[in-house]
């Protein structure tokens, strides 16, 4: 897996939880997906992304994005 995909999919589970938790426990949850959000956008403008840093140290390979 690349870390173009891992970051995608790390995402999407982030978002997916927090839409669970925000309709069982509380709807601040949806600040998390929203934080998910903007992060992704401020990525695609500056290619700045912590996520793809750290599973660039966990040792998955480099693809175009990232």
């Amino acid at each position: 897996m690349s870390i173009d995909r891992a970051v995608m999919a790390f995402a999407g589970f982030v978002v997916l939880i927090s839409l669970v938790l925000s309709q069982v426990h509380s709807t601040y949850w949806l600040l998390l997906t929203a934080f998910v959000g903007l992060n992704l956008l401020q990525a695609s403008f500056t290619g700045f992304c912590p996520a793809a840093m750290i599973f660039k140290k966990l040792g998955l390979k480099s693809a175009s994005a990232f």
